[in-house]
């Protein structure tokens, strides 16, 4: 295969983490322009493409080599680290993006007396996971049915061929809607940044290290603020003990008032009006919350 010279990043073409993904990469400084078939994005700015596919198929392509990362849910990647080939390089979860939340989790009919893992034995469950359900099953020693559909999961019990479900959950309406209760959860998954185990050493090598610090920027701030306020000498410690966590905090004088200080504190959170008051009562005043759009350490 003839090597490329561009970064070329794998994403969903459509669904809960397009939007997410898209604005995430605009906020590191990219930007796009797509192609008349809406497959692929030829990067403008710097060496970074995207293409875009099924969620499926991004880990496949990574591991084939056609892309060199890929925008995924952290359940499809460990789907397929799980049942990929010997013969696919192995992947690995690069970063936590922080979006796109949710659950894989059992689920059965509400009315089913269910209080451990070990009461699906001898039962089915159906899934799109076969392989994380599959250790689950054998890390607690349950010998089950594995019934692997392509989709609409939750309707399995209701049409027989099933008395379980292992599905990914977000808000837990829709098994509620289909009379099922969720009772264990197997994964914890978020969008990720997926790449190989053996990162390129080329141009894509640089372009990919500057990409990473441009997200750890970027994801660092996402809920970080930035808290202005003035204090006097004498009230600074007590001042400085209520700020929310993060680095210390910057100081500086006020020109003219030789006791009072400006302070500057990154706060990784939100400020709530609760701490703000807790602050202004420790001495602080003419406070400001500003929100933080850019980070390079």
């Amino acid at each position: 295969m003839k090597t490329r010279d561009r970064l070329r990043i794998a994403m969903q073409k459509s669904g809960r983490l397009t939007e997410p993904a898209l604005e995430l990469l605009t906020r590191c400084g990219l930007t796009f322009r797509q192609s008349r078939d809406k497959l692929f994005c030829f990067g403008e700015g710097e060496p970074v493409d995207l293409l875009l596919v099924r969620d499926d198929d991004i880990p496949g392509l990574i591991a084939q080599g056609v892309c060199d990362l890929g925008i995924v849910g952290r359940n499809v990647l460990s789907e397929f680290q799980l049942t990929a080939g010997r013969e696919l390089a192995p992947l690995s979860e690069l970063r936590p993006l922080g979006f796109g939340r949710c659950r894989l989790s059992i689920a059965v009919p509400q009315e089913l007396d269910y209080q451990l893992p070990q009461h699906l034995e001898g039962r089915r469950i159906a899934t799109t996971y076969p392989g994380l359900l599959g250790e689950w099953l054998r890390t607690h020693g349950v010998n089950a049915g594995v019934v692997t559909l392509a989709g609409s999961v939750e309707i399995a019990p209701k049409l027989g061929t099933a008395d379980a479900i292992c599905d990914l959950v977000q808000s837990g309406g829709t098994l509620v809607a289909n009379q099922l209760r969720e009772t264990d959860v197997l994964l914890e998954s978020e969008a990720v940044l997926a790449g190989p185990l053996t990162l390129p050493v080329d141009e894509r090598g640089d372009m990919l290290e500057l990409l990473m610090k441009r997200l750890d920027g970027v994801i660092q701030v996402r809920e970080s603020r930035l808290l202005l306020l003035q204090t006097s000498r004498t009230t600074l410690e007590a001042v400085t003990r209520l700020l929310p966590g993060g680095p210390q905090p910057t100081l500086l004088a006020v020109a003219g008032q030789p006791d009072q200080l400006m302070l500057q504190a990154l706060c990784a959170g939100e400020v709530s009006w609760r701490q703000l008051e807790e602050i202004k009562k420790a001495g602080a005043r003419e406070m400001y919350v500003l929100p933080v759009e850019k980070m390079l350490a």
